[in-house]
Formats: C-alpha cells, structure tokens, sequence
C-alpha cells in the first residue's frame, strides 16, 4: 500500500480511510520532526490501539469525568494494577467488579481523544509497517467502526491552514515552536505530572497537590507493604517534576 511520506500532503483522515479500504492490519507511525512517534494499530482496516508519545487523558481519568467511579476506587485499583502490573480496566473489572460496558466505553473514549491528538498534528513522517505487534489491552475484539474514526475527520481537501512544523495546534496549549524549544527534561516533568507541555504554572500547582493527595504514602494507612513502595516511588517522581518546573 503506497502511503505519502509526510503528514503535511495528507491529512490523518485521508491516512486512516485509506488503510481502512484497504483493510489493512498493521501499524501507521507519525514521526514528529523532534523524534516523537506515535502509532495508530490497525486489524482489517479498523483501528484496534492508539499510541501517543505525549501526555493524554488515561483511563482512570475518563472514568472520573464520566462520574463513572469514585476516587477512592480508582487510587486502590491503580495501585492494585502497578502493583500486579496488570492493565487497570482489568483490575477494575475483576477485582472491582465495574461494569465490563462501563470500561469498554471509556476504552473506546480514550482511543478517540488520542486520534483527535493526533490530528492536530502539522506535520510527521509517516511509515506503514506490516508486523508491528499492538499493545496490551489492543480492542482486538472490539475494534473501533470506521463511522467512529473516519466520521468528521479532516481531509486534505479542506485542511486548516498549516501551524509550525512538529507543533500541536494553539487548542492543546504548545508553545510556540515545540517541541525545540523545550529541553527533555522539562518535557518528562510535564509527562510526569499528566500535563501537556509549557501547561501554565497555576496548572502545575493543582496537577501536584492533586497527585499529592492520590500517592502521598501517609494518606494510605491501609495500604499494604507492596502498595506503600509503589505509592512512595511515583510520590518522589511526582515530587521532583513539580520542582524541576518550579524552581
């Protein structure tokens, strides 16, 4: 299947429809000029698993959203699937005993929120590969319909004009330039406290008092010996990203 070979004389719509005609299984990789890769998986032309290589909504977070749980369950069930090293839907439905529907929504809510992600996306290389193995948790059985990824879409045809080149377009707060213009570790920082890059300091603030609350060992009385170790290694992440961007 010929593929153009840039992002910027296509569009991820055009990219998509096209591997969905031709019911493709394999994997789409946009490269972004600063080295970043994403990847869209694909089973007989229907996408399966998104993969973004930046900070994005995870499953816990949709489910809160959607009032679909409460926070006490999803810090318990997280701990539970670091701990295990299990994926967290599973734990929340085996363990937790959420609705199978209930995860498999928010799954598919996710996928969605990560091909919007990527269609702001100005320009990458674009490579098709054939063998790529999808993810863990890939709804191989349950794979998105093309009226979900394709519908609305932009296609090349009616393209927004084009921002900087490798940049997220002004709706996803980039600053201007990205990725250059901000260094790897400040980057990791961001990723680390689930915020998008060159987010603003009040951001900063409520992202880290918030996972302060959620993995500050002392707030876990409870939790086991295993739990405790787990808390108090993504407290110190999170602890030495806020200060990295503060200080």
């Amino acid at each position: 299947m010929q593929l153009p070979g840039r992002l910027k004389a296509t569009t991820l719509g055009d990219l998509l429809g096209s591997l969905h005609r031709g019911r493709a299984s394999g994997t789409l990789e946009l490269v972004e000029p600063g080295g970043r890769a994403h990847r869209v998986h694909l089973s007989n032309g229907l996408v399966i698993a998104v993969e973004v290589d930046r900070a994005a909504s995870s499953l816990g977070e949709i489910l809160r959203q959607e009032q679909q749980v409460d926070d006490d369950t999803l810090r318990r069930s997280l701990l539970r699937a670091m701990a295990s090293r299990r994926l967290h839907g599973e734990v929340l439905v085996r363990d937790f005993h959420l609705s199978p529907e209930i995860v498999g929504r928010a799954l598919r809510r996710q996928l969605m929120l990560r091909l919007q992600m990527l269609e702001q996306l100005a320009d990458a290389q674009v490579f098709y590969r054939v063998t790529m193995r999808p993810p863990r948790g890939a709804l191989v059985d349950a794979p998105l319909h093309a009226s979900e990824f394709l519908a609305g879409r932009k296609r090349a045809r009616d393209r927004a004009p084009e921002t900087p080149s490798g940049a997220f377009r002004s709706a996803h707060r980039v600053p201007s330039g990205f990725p250059g213009s901000i260094d790897t570790k400040r980057l990791t920082a961001y990723r680390a406290l689930g915020l998008a890059a060159g987010a603003p300091a009040d951001e900063i603030k409520r992202a880290y008092r918030r996972l302060v609350r959620e993995y500050h060992p002392d707030l876990h009385p409870d939790a086991t010996h295993e739990e405790r170790r787990t808390l108090s290694a993504r407290f110190a992440e999170v602890t030495a990203a806020y200060k990295s961007l503060v200080a």
